[in-house]
């Protein structure tokens, strides 16, 4: 095999995980026919599918929902009865990803060391009671506060949510299901305008209480209760999973073991030396990059509704038009991930649509006709919404093993993605509308740049594994164990 892996190439570490071909149930399993591995995938990937991504869809449903709900309330009374004006709307948006960013790298590093499905579900139920107390704030001082908690419990939720299905599919399943579970976003900003459109129609002075009020009290409810059923059906990892029979676990440990020619094991190196990995691989710098411009270039969906507003509908109105947009990007996002998937290929996918984006921008700020404006909503997040969860795929991708450095990785790259979202809602000052010029043209900008390091992350790893390619021999191998070159499996590989 090589002797050393890309992951040591990069951190410039003669160290590498456990021969595959050691390893007694990696040889027994590769020796299994096509039809035995097609079988034993599709029963695996059944029962996973059934008992992670639904719950995980409707987790990050109500997370996005309970995060963004706060566009929806700002068209009721919310400005007016906290005494908010000029940019405090743009501080009561930004100062929750101060709290998400301090809690993201400690709680995924926790994430290797406790079950994920109490992990997650714990999480999840203290994100809605504090969700459901925004109601209770009687200043706009109380309501930053309970906007910084908000974050702060939301922060373990997505990169374990992604370090978690890292953990069960293999690179070419993956883009597909994080399309899956990135679709809880766009449902939540289709579905969260209805909600918002009803609450705000007809609850407002219920019992004496404000729409805005009764929104984050019914939707951080529902989140509450949902909290105790995905505790109680979301998987853990592979090896400690209930519900798997012994040659089910074994086989599951066996297919990403495959995938990435190094177990999963979560007892290989301790959190500290996971860290240094980390930060010692020049890679993860690029795809901190990647990601920031990423999540840069879509922080106009803080202020959708606002936005849209501006085709000249009523608040109500404008929250029943914004559905067909994210729908439309579900569906979008599921196709274009789906080929990310069958092709092996992340950053040709990215660059073209982050392009459909550049494109929606400059229709936006160009032009107030209402059909170009309108048309133009729905390519902005066509483009960038779906490019983003195919470099979640790409990112989880790229740093396999072992696992506690995949869980750093992944911590630390949303930790530096998300600190976008803390300047980036001030792109987006009401007084810029009905056009929106300095938010539109910096959504272009971002995008290019998004363009620009994709290509560059490209370029990097077809050098890695040309390098591997060159390094990669049997020296040491018996003859028994490879028989011929089509029983020999190729050395790992990064997408590109």
């Amino acid at each position: 095999m090589a002797e050393k892996t890309a992951e040591h190439i990069e951190e410039g570490q003669d160290k590498v995980g456990p021969n595959p071909l050691q390893e007694p149930f990696y040889l027994e399993y590769l020796s299994k026919s096509p039809e035995w591995h097609q079988k034993m995938t599709k029963t695996l990937l059944r029962k996973v599918d059934f008992r992670l991504l639904p719950f995980l869809v409707v987790m990050y449903f109500l997370n996005f929902l309970d995060r963004n709900n706060l566009s929806q309330a700002r068209l009721g009374t919310l400005e007016e009865d906290l005494g908010m004006t000029g940019t405090d709307f743009n501080l009561a948006t930004s100062i929750l990803f101060v709290g998400y960013l301090l809690m993201q790298l400690p709680s995924n590093l926790l994430l290797t060391r406790l079950p994920p499905s109490r992990f997650l579900g714990v999480a999840m139920a203290l994100w809605g009671l504090v969700s459901a107390l925004q109601a209770a704030t009687k200043s706009f001082a109380g309501f930053v506060v309970a906007r910084f908690f908000l974050g702060f419990v939301e922060a373990p939720f997505f990169p374990g949510a992604v370090m978690l299905m890292s953990s069960w599919y293999t690179r070419q399943e993956l883009a597909h299901r994080i399309a899956w579970f990135y679709s809880g976003s766009s449902l939540a900003n289709a579905f969260g305008g209805l909600i918002g459109a009803g609450v705000l129609g007809t609850l407002e002075g219920a019992h004496g209480i404000a729409g805005w009020r009764w929104l984050f009290i019914i939707e951080g409810s529902i989140t509450v209760g949902i909290s105790f059923i995905a505790a109680s059906f979301l998987p853990n990892f592979p090896a400690t999973t209930s519900w798997l029979n012994d040659e089910e676990k074994a086989y599951a440990r066996w297919r990403l073991f495959d995938d990435a020619k190094e177990a999963d094991d979560p007892d290989s190196v301790s959190i500290v030396q996971g860290l240094k990995m980390v930060f010692a691989d020049k890679r993860v710098y690029l795809f901190m990059l990647l990601l920031h411009t990423s999540l840069l270039s879509q922080t106009f969906q803080y202020f959708f509704p606002t936005i849209v507003k501006t085709l000249g509908y009523n608040s109500v109105e404008t929250l029943l038009i914004t559905a067909p947009v994210w729908i439309a990007t579900f569906l979008i996002s599921l196709l274009v991930t789906w080929t990310s998937g069958k092709t092996n290929d992340r950053s040709l996918h990215i660059i073209g649509l982050m392009s459909v984006t550049i494109v929606g921008s400059i229709i936006a700020t160009a032009t107030t006709n209402t059909g170009a404006r309108f048309f133009a909503m729905f390519l902005m997040p066509m483009g960038a919404v779906s490019a983003c969860q195919i470099i979640l795929a790409w990112e989880a991708n790229s740093f396999p093993r072992p696992l506690v450095k995949r869980s750093g990785a992944i911590a630390v790259i949303n930790l530096v993605g998300n600190s976008a979202s803390i300047y980036g809602s001030y792109m987006w000052p009401s007084s810029t509308g009905p056009r929106y010029v300095p938010g539109g043209s910096a959504t272009a900008g971002v995008s290019l740049l998004v363009i620009l390091v994709a290509l560059a992350i490209r370029i990097v790893h077809v050098k890695i594994n040309k390098r591997l390619e060159e390094d990669e021999g049997w020296e040491g191998v018996p003859e028994a164990q490879t028989t011929s070159t089509e029983t020999r499996p190729v050395g790992f590989r990064y997408m590109i």
